[in-house]
Parts: structure tokens; sequence; C-alpha cells
């Protein structure tokens, strides 16, 4: 049950140390907000900073653990785990939140031990928060490792794997530019259905309503927010399916497949519709569009997504895309285009994403090449001779990238590489790390 706070957020405080906990025990990030935030009553305002705390917490976990390894008696591995998630909800406020003040970082952290069955710890809290505030306010912090690989994974909070693996793909100094980026948090940004309305004239409604946004280069329907706040569900045309949220990475994926009214065209891992509808939309809602999807409650999703922006020529399917060949034999060279966005590692989105960082493993990449080939395989008898095929990734580690496509085209003579391109996270340019080959059929 939530507490009732004698001081100014600590509700919301408890809120995010409650994020912290669900996380841990397994669930997603964006998840475990709603979950618990749907508790309390919060509102647009104290949601949002529930949100900046959890989710800073979460990116930041390593280098927070770092701190508590400098200044606590106990390794934060070996900490009580619900201490050390509360530790990490008063680390983060001290130590990367100029905007809080540390007196109220500190007495929040350690009242909230004391209300909780913490109690006998605060003191514990007490003195590692106020360890690490006399050691930030000093300018000493905590020593950096020698190690390039380990001084990259505390400074920047990346499993040490990790770093390793970008220090070796693209050198030291730009895994620094590429590690910034992945702990920023990312701008809103918005695809204009341009079945409804034009960029110009959506734009124009939001100014109306106080909504600040500007034009995405490369991206001819894309508008950045700038500035907004309120439920993005009651801001103006969204009910009207004037637009929907699509980062700008993905914006670029579906215009690669070159779509043209009245083509055939499969989605073969779908949800929740971004692109499939991205798709519908460049087709002119003019021919047939398979959205595929081994989820059912994912590929709701997509039904209501498609309802919304008036994509009627959108069908769904739930089904395992490797097996659609033998589920649906009659769909053999049928298709015009295909879009395999694979299933990935995510290594790409970890702004958006902050938990992603955490879950994922080399032996999960590994997994994961061999089912992204594995669709490819199951995938290209679809394809109709002249078409095309686009398989994108939001992630940067090449084996599921540029060296998943070299293995495929040595073994497919028949295919051509059109194109294919590499964005990685870039603190000088917004937007999620995203890969995507254009393959044809010839």
């Amino acid at each position: 049950m939530p507490l009732k706070p004698s001081k100014i957020g600590l509700s919301s405080r408890q809120a995010a140390w409650e994020v912290l906990k669900v996380v841990a025990a397994g669930a997603y990030a964006d998840v475990a907000l709603d979950r618990v935030t749907e508790r309390f009553d919060f509102d647009v305002v104290d949601r949002s900073f529930v949100m900046e705390i959890a989710y800073g917490a979460i990116r930041y976990r390593f280098t927070l653990d770092c701190w508590i390894d400098s200044f606590g008696k106990i390794p934060s591995t070996k900490q009580p785990p619900n201490l050390r998630w509360l530790l990490h909800i008063g680390l983060y406020q001290l130590l990367l939140m100029d905007r809080i003040p540390s007196s109220a970082a500190v007495d929040t952290t350690v009242e909230l031990a004391k209300r909780s069955n913490l109690s006998r710890l605060a003191p514990v809290v007490n003195g590692v928060l106020r360890s690490a505030l006399r050691a930030k306010d000093a300018g000493t912090g905590i020593p950096l490792p020698a190690s390039p690989p380990a001084c990259l994974a505390q400074k920047h909070s990346l499993p040490l794997w990790f770093a390793e693996e970008l220090i070796s793909w693209v050198g030291v100094e730009r895994s620094e530019t590429t590690a910034k980026a992945s702990n920023q948090v990312p701008p809103l940004d918005l695809r204009v259905n341009k079945l409804r309305i034009s960029p110009t004239s959506l734009q124009k409604r939001f100014e109306l309503a106080g909504i600040e946004c500007i034009h995405i280069d490369g991206c001819p329907y894309g508008l950045q927010v700038i500035s907004g706040r309120g439920d993005l569900r009651e801001w103006p045309g969204y009910k009207e399916g004037f637009w929907c949220v699509q980062d700008r990475a993905a914006q670029w994926v579906s215009p690669l497949l070159k779509p043209n009214s009245g083509d055939r065209i499969l989605d073969a891992c779908s949800a929740p519709g971004g692109k499939a509808t991205h798709l519908v939309e460049l087709m002119d809602d003019k021919g047939e569009l398979w959205a595929v999807d081994r989820s059912k409650d994912r590929l709701k999703l997509v039904s209501a997504n498609a309802e919304r922006l008036g994509c009627n020529c959108l069908n769904v399917l739930e089904a395992d895309a490797s097996s659609l060949i033998a589920m649906k034999p009659e769909w053999r060279g049928s298709f015009q285009g295909i879009l395999l966005d694979a299933p990935c590692s995510g290594l790409g989105t970890l702004a958006r994403h902050p938990d992603a960082r955490w879950r994922m493993t080399p032996a999960k990449v590994s997994e994961l090449v061999a089912l992204q080939f594995k669709l490819f395989e199951r995938l290209l008898p679809l394809l109709s001779k002249g078409g095309r095929l686009v398989y994108s990734t939001c992630t940067i580690h090449p084996e599921e990238n540029e060296r998943q496509i070299k293995r495929i085209l040595a073994l497919h003579p028949e295919l051509k590489l059109e194109q294919e391109k590499q964005l990685w996270p870039d603190i000088s340019r917004p937007g999620d790390g995203f890969y995507a080959a254009t393959l044809e059929f010839c």
C-alpha cells in the first residue's frame, strides 16, 4: 500500500523504489511503471518524476553499484535487494539529478527506509548517501579502473561484456560517444499519418494546443515534440488517427521496401504495428498487407493501431513467421515486399529501454543470431521474383547485422544487396541505433 507521506515528494520516490523492485523481479520497465503508478493518485507531473528517477536508476544500475561498493561495508550485489534498490534511488538523485537538492535526496531516502521493513538499516542508508555526497562535493568521485572496457562500463553503466564488444567494434573514442548517447533521455518522435493530414497542418493544430514540434530531417512525415504536457491520448488528432508515436530511426525502415499501391506486402514480425501501419500509409491503403506475429496479445495492439489510423488493407495473422511457408503454402512467391524486422538484442535502443542492457548476454545474442537466420530462410520462399526483402534490427551488434547479411548473401546468389546502413546512437543525432539491409530477388 502507498505510504501516507508527511514530506513532499515522498510518495513519488516510494513509487520509483517500487518500480525498481518490480523490474528486479523480472518485469519490463514500462510495464513496471504502469503497474506501480496506477496504485498511486499521481498527476502527469508526478508520474513523470517517478519515471525520471526509476528509469534513471535502472539505467545507471552498475555505476550506482560502484558507488555503493566504494562507501558501503558490504558489496552492492550482497546487500539485501530492497536496500540496494533504495540506495540506487537516493544515489541517482544525488549524483545525476542537478535539480534535486541534496538534502531532499538524502532525507527522503532515509525516511523511506524508516517507514519500511528497512528501518533498522536507516543509519546505513544515511551513511552511504552522506559519504557519496562528500565525495561528490569534493570533486573526487570514485576511482575509475585502468582497463578501458571496465572504465567505460563504470562511467556509463554498461555490462562489462558489452563494453568490451563495443570497443572491439568501434574503438575507445567512438565507444565513449555511443555509450553517452545510450544514456540520453530520448526525444518524443511522432509519425504523421499522410492518409489523413499533412505534417504542417498537424503542427498548426498542436501549436493551438500549446504543443511545440519541429520537423525531423530525413523523415518526411516525422515531427519531434519539443514541449507538450498531458496524456498523449488527449492531444489533438490522436483519436482521429492523425499521428502515432514512432522513433525517427524506425520511420526510416518501411520506405526502404518502396511499396506501391496495390502491392502485396508481408510484415513478418509485426507487433506492435508501427512499421506495418507505415507501410499501409505508403501504399495509400491500397493493396494487401499481412501483419504476422506469434503473440495474440501483441497482435491486438496491431489491430487497435490499424483501426485508429484507418489502415483498411491491413490484415493480422497469429502465427510463427518461421512456419508460414508450411501453414500457408499458397503464399509461396506471392509477396512483392517482405519486411523482416527481426527479433534482436535491442542494443541500439538502450536509451529508450533502460532495462534492456541488463537482460542481454552474449549467449542470448548467439541464440538470436540463429533465430534471425532461421526466420530469413523460412520467409525467403514467400518473396516473388523481382521483389524486395528488408531485413532490419534495432541493434548495433555486427553479428546480427552486416555479418548476418554477409552469411545470407554467400548462400543465396539469387539475392542482390541494394543497400545497407547502420545507424549508431550518437549524442549529436537523436534516435535509436538501427540497421537495415534491402535485398532484391533477381
